[in-house]
This record gives C-alpha cells, structure tokens and sequence, in this order.
C-alpha cells in the first residue's frame, strides 16, 4: 500500500505539471496571437505606404502641394524617394523577418507542448495500471496473510491439543525403574 500510495502522489504531481504547463501554453499562445497582429499590421501598413509611394514616384506628372497657404504644382523629386522607399523596404523586411521569427517559435512551442502532453499521459497511464496493479497485490497479500494467519491458529491449536495428550500419554509409556526399596 506504501507503493500505491506513493504512485497516487506522482500522478497528482503529474497533474499538477500538466496544468501548470497547460496555463504557461495558454498565455505563450496569447502572446504570440499579439505579436503576430501587431507584426502583420506593421507589414500591411508599411506595404500600403511603399505602394502609395512607388505609384506616386512613378507617374510623370507634377504634384499639387499647398504650403503655407499657397498652392502649387511642383516637380517631383525621385532622388529623395529612394532614401525613404530604402527605409521603408528595411522597415518591411523586419517586420517580415519578425513575423517568420515569432510563427516559427510558436510552431516549435505548440510541438514541444504536444510532446510533453503525450508523455505525460504515457506516463499517466503506466502509473495508473501500476497503482491498480500493486492494489489488487495489495488486496491479494492481506488475504493471504489473513488466510495463512488463520491456518497458523489452526495448526497451533491442533499442536497444543497433541502436546497435551503427550503429556498425559509420557507416564504411561515411559518406564521408570522401580526403586530399590
């Protein structure tokens, strides 16, 4: 019983690490859900804003600003779109290379967690049988010790019976010598 009941406090620690481990998945998971819409956001925004500019450095016309209250046509200068496009691109490639980072994180932390839950339900259920197993042994060695206890108060009172017949037989069968006198 000492083994089962040391059995049944591995699978409780058992349980109690899954659980716990259950908890930190779900708020890796929450993170990642995050991280992954703020990172797919930046690239969208910054994709949006090279398309904006890549159409608008394109086209030949001239640009209608206002400045300072006076409005004008203006040439557009490309020489100035290539430091902010370069900027944006390095911007896009990030949030990319940050996207790629945080998915394949998540990916090796989902089969990791998947991992560890498959062995600890194998070990789980090894643990079970075990405890079930050294129960029915348990089970098995207290009826045998109860039967063998009860044999044993049979037998001895049996011996005690022939032992006291013995002793009443012993003067009977014995000879003793008679005295001189």
């Amino acid at each position: 019983t000492e083994e089962v009941n040391k059995l049944q406090e591995e699978l409780a620690n058992l349980a109690a690490s899954q659980q716990e481990m259950n908890s930190m998945r779900s708020n890796e998971k929450t993170a990642y859900e995050a991280a992954k819409a703020d990172f797919e956001g930046g690239l969208e925004g910054v994709q949006m804003a090279l398309k904006v500019l890549r159409e608008y450095y394109a086209s030949s016309e001239e640009a209608f600003v206002q400045k300072n209250g006076v409005q004008a046509f203006v040439q557009k200068s490309s020489g100035e779109a290539t430091g902010i496009i370069g900027m944006l691109e390095v911007a896009e490639s990030d949030f990319s290379k940050n996207l790629a980072d945080a998915n394949a994180a998540e990916s090796s932390a989902v089969e990791e967690y998947e991992k560890t839950t498959q062995e600890n339900q194998v070990t789980k259920a090894t643990k079970e049988q075990d405890a079930k197993y050294k129960g029915k042994e348990a089970k098995s060695l207290e009826n045998s010790a109860a039967a063998l206890s009860s044999d044993r108060s049979g037998t001895q009172s049996e011996l005690d019976a022939v032992l006291e017949y013995y002793d009443k037989l012993k003067p009977q069968c014995i000879a003793k010598p008679e005295p001189y006198e």
